[in-house]
């Protein structure tokens, strides 16, 4: 089963824009500055396509951020319901939650980026994978016999010339 390609850009895009819903009123601001921060390096990671640390590092963030939003809500939710909640304060706390809702699939999307991107941590959870079919490429190191002898530089093979001087 080949597991859809999911754009990191659209991942940090959702997640942006359910920070700042879930930040609007209500949470406190080390939810927002973890989260942001987080979104920070997925920027990186967008703009160094072939960076293995960013997306590493984007998705240790993620996980992370999964523990400490947990924590925000069981400290931040029992005050927010002891007092007269609002509409804005529902909406805000949903989003927050959907937020943390849709992190360990964007974990997942981001762990299968990292493993295109070259990354060597093997964990297997029973997911289907993404797999690479490298039947198709031919080795480097293996040159066939038949060939003639290549001229790296172009020039004309001729017997007689000597050293040049330049």
């Amino acid at each position: 089963m080949e597991i859809p390609a999911i754009n990191l850009k659209a991942i940090v895009l959702v997640h942006w824009l359910l920070t700042i819903w879930g930040y609007m009123e209500s949470m406190p601001a080390s939810y927002a500055w973890g989260n942001f921060s987080v979104l920070a390096v997925g920027v990186w990671a967008i703009a160094q396509r072939d960076s293995i640390d960013a997306v590493l590092m984007f998705l240790i963030g993620m996980a992370l951020t999964v523990v400490t939003d947990i924590v925000h809500f069981g400290v931040v939710y029992p005050m927010i319901v002891s007092v007269k909640e609002s509409d804005t304060q529902r909406f805000c706390m949903g989003m927050a939650i959907l937020s943390l809702l849709l992190k360990p699939a964007s974990c997942f999307f981001v762990y299968q980026m990292y493993r295109e991107r070259g990354g060597d941590y093997n964990v297997n959870f029973g997911f289907p994978t993404v797999t690479r079919n490298r039947d198709a490429y031919q080795s480097i190191d293996h040159q066939d016999q038949s060939s003639p002898p290549s001229n790296p530089f172009g020039q004309a093979a001729d017997p007689k010339s000597g050293p040049r001087s330049y």
